[in-house]
Parts: structure tokens; sequence; C-alpha cells
């Protein structure tokens, strides 16, 4: 009995390592086996879901499990490219009774993934008939339980209807922001619950620095800067905006009163948010809204507020904002004019973990040649900015890497576009842009050689 539960753990090992790692990695390396080519009806080989990626986790995962089968490393291997093998098989024969990847029918998903190595097995190992047969069976069973825990888990789930937005949000278009975590996300908060709100607050308080890093945190600088275009339209030369990036007010008391004072000695004549209204990426918005309802009133900006969405936020705030004079920019743009010239202003959608960003269609409206201010939360989407033209990109979402070494070198930038995006000046092509290191802190309400900021932009015609 012993022999046979070591098999029917290697067997949900090696086939449960494939989901695990596609969670994890996402869509880095997920290059499909039947690279995307059809059989002669018409219909995928296999299916996108079965990745190279999977193929070669899954063979590692077996080598690596070889002390559970009693046998040599190599057999192990083969065992679990054998798994792999009958997994393609019951793949390729419901692709071929046209079902869709991931739907499930019990015996066939579960018999030649098992099947197969055991045939294997036999070769090396001694297993009487009986042992073979309950092994068949464990296996089905239990693996077909798993697959309902997992989808149970990783599923998320779509509104049953329709929702109305109540407000005058200038959008031609709506994508959907917000789809409700998986059960996961929800129980466990995964997306920062290791490393950030658990890990690091245990750490920082353990070493004593916890309360420094949140006096750090309530510390904000104001940074000015002036940016020089030849192509500026004359009656916008010496526009004055103020960028607010990831303000995460309800993440830290007294940030939303220190963030106040700031304000009262900055006039300008634009204010442009980049996202991040919350801390959490997770549950009820109220306190958030009623932080940016409190802050709006001290904002001296003579043509109003504009903002994008960030990671953290989701679609239903857009009301909330919009009532509290944000007048937020999801894949749209708006025309400033003055003395019958124009300055355009592109935002998107979430660039960094929603990833629904999309320039060209904010750019729609924009004639060829007008100048345009590019918002995004993260700086990921740069090179679509550029592809559109834009003069001027504004981004947040690094925090400047938050807690830093000296010198303001971040550890770490939580962004998948290069690091000379992370912090402060920098330019691609013909495009300038600035990437602020925050108002508030994200996840842990601690900074470190990074200082929070509220920035000035002066943009001047050269």
């Amino acid at each position: 009995m012993t022999e046979v539960c070591r098999i029917v753990l290697f067997l949900l090992l090696v086939n449960g390592i494939p989901p695990l790692v596609a969670m994890a990695a996402g869509k880095r390396f997920d290059t499909a086996i039947d690279f995307g080519l059809q059989w002669f009806d018409g219909r995928p080989i296999f299916g996108a879901n079965k990745s190279i990626r999977g193929l070669l986790a899954a063979t590692l995962g077996g080598i690596a499990a070889f002390p559970l089968l009693g046998a040599h490393w190599w057999v192990a291997g083969l065992a679990a490219l054998a798994a792999m093998l009958g997994d393609l098989t019951s793949s390729f024969i419901k692709r071929r009774l046209a079902l869709e990847s991931g739907e499930e029918i019990i015996g066939l998903d579960q018999l030649p993934e098992s099947l197969l190595p055991l045939l294997l097995l036999n070769r090396f190992l001694v297993l009487e008939f009986a042992q073979n047969l309950l092994v068949l069976v464990l296996f089905i069973i239990i693996s077909w339980m798993c697959s309902r825990v997992w989808i149970h888990l990783t599923t998320r789930p779509q509104p049953k209807e329709q929702q109305v937005v109540r407000s005058r949000v200038r959008s031609r278009e709506w994508r959907a922001c917000h789809t409700p975590y998986a059960k996961y996300h929800v129980w466990l908060n995964l997306s920062s619950f290791l490393t950030d709100q658990v890990f690091l607050t245990f750490f920082f308080k353990a070493i004593g620095l916890y309360p420094k890093g949140k006096k750090n945190a309530l510390e904000l600088q104001v940074e000015k800067h002036d940016f020089y275009f030849a192509d500026l339209p004359a009656s916008f030369d010496g526009l004055r905006l103020l960028w607010l990036a990831d303000l995460h007010l309800d993440g830290l008391a007294g940030l939303t009163t220190k963030l106040k004072e700031v304000l009262k000695t900055i006039k300008v004549d634009l204010c442009l948010i980049g996202g991040d209204f919350r801390m959490k990426t997770y549950g009820p918005t109220e306190e958030c809204v009623r932080e940016i309802t409190k802050l709006t009133p001290h904002i001296q900006a003579e043509a109003g507020m504009f903002g994008v969405l960030g990671n953290h936020d989701c679609l239903e705030m857009l009301p909330e904002l919009e009532d509290a004079g944000v007048v937020m920019l999801v894949n749209d743009s708006w025309a400033l004019k003055k003395n019958g010239e124009t300055l355009w202003l592109m935002g998107v959608d979430d660039p960094h973990y929603y990833r629904l960003h999309d320039a060209g269609k904010a750019a729609e409206l924009v004639p060829e040649g007008g100048f345009a201010v590019f918002l995004a939360h993260s700086p990921e989407a740069f090179l679509d900015a550029a592809g559109v033209n834009a003069n001027l990109y504004l981004c947040g979402h690094t925090h400047g890497g938050q807690i830093c070494l000296r010198q303001a070198v971040p550890i770490i930038t939580n962004s998948r576009a290069p690091r000379f995006t992370a912090s402060g000046k920098w330019r691609y092509s013909n495009m300038q842009g600035y990437t602020s290191r925050g108002v508030g802190p994200s996840s842990i309400p601690v900074r470190y050689n990074c200082p929070g900021e509220v920035t000035v932009i002066t943009l001047r015609r050269s």
C-alpha cells in the first residue's frame, strides 16, 4: 500500500506542476506546444493551455521527486514525460470532440496521464495487477477532487448583470477593469501577503526600524521640474502642472492632512493624478473616496483635475472620483484650448496589472502633430505612448523603489519597464518622461531613502 501511495503522490505532483507554474509565471514563456497550429478539422491540435513551459517544469519536477518512486532519477524523468504525453493525448481527443480547453470529462482527463507513466514504471518496478488498478482508481478520484478545488479557488466570478455607470466619465468605450479576484486572492491576498504585509512588516518591526519608516512616509518633498519642447503651443508656454501619483490616502493615518498642508502654497494651472487612489487591491473603497473628497477642495488648479486608474483601483470608483471633481480618462483624451491653440491630455487604463491600456484609442481624436501629455499609472506603456507621438509621459507606480539603498537606488521597481524609467526624468526617442516616487507608500506604510513627492512641472517652449 505504501508503494501505491508513493506512485499516486508522484503522479499528482507531476500533473499539478504545470498549472502552478502557469499561475506563478502568467504569460511569460507560455509558448504553446502546438505553436497555435490547427488539425485537419480546423481546431487546435492541443490548445493554448498546453505549453512547452509546463512540459519542461513537469519533467524537472518529476526528476526532483525521484525518491518517491525508489528508482533512478532518469526513470522518474521518463515517467513524468509519459504523464505529460498522456495529458496531451486527452487534450487531443477533447479538441477532436469539439470541447474547449478547460472543459472536464472525468476519466478522459485522468486516465491517459496516469496509465502511460504506470505502464512505463512497470518495466522498472515490480507491481502486481491489483496495485496497478488501485493506483489508477486512486489517481482518478483524487485528481478529479483536486481539480474541483483548483477551479473553485482560481476562477474569477463574472458579474451577473451589466453595471450602470452614474457619471460624466470621458470614456467612449467601456472596458472591464474590475474583475473580482479569484478566491485564493481574497482569502490570502497573495499579491502582497507574503512579501509585504507579513514578511516586511514583521522584519522592520523586529529590527526596530518600523516607526522610523512610518515617519519617513509622512515626509513629503515638493519636486519642481521644467520640461522644454520646441513644438509646445505658444499659448501653453509656462503651463504649470501638479502631478500626484500613488496617493494611497487610506493606507497611512495623517497622510491626507500632511498633503493638504503641502498643497496650501501650490497654485497651478492643471492637476493630474496618476492612479492608485487607494491602498489595498481588494475590498471596500468608501474610506479611500472619503479621503479623496477631503483632499480635492485643497487643490488649486484653475483648469481642473484629471486622472487615470491604477492597479489598486477598480471601475466602480469612477463615479465617486468624478463627483469629487476628478475627470477620469479611461483610454480617452481631453483637449485644453487657449487662444485658439490646443494641448491634448491622453490617459490610459492601468498598464501594470489589468493591462487594459489602449494608447491608440486614447489618441483617436488627437490630430497628427498635436502636442500631447500622456498619463499612465506605470511606465509600462511608454512604448505605446511613443508610438502615438506623445510629447511628455507622466507616470508613477514604482514609488521610486520605496525601500532604497543609499543614493535612492531602488532594490525593486515592481515594473516590467526598463530601470531607467523607475524614477525621475527620463527620455525615450523623441518623448520625454517623468516617473514620480508617489505621494503615499504602497502595501507597507514605510519608506527608506526614498521620500514621497508632490511634483510641480512647468512646460516651456524652447
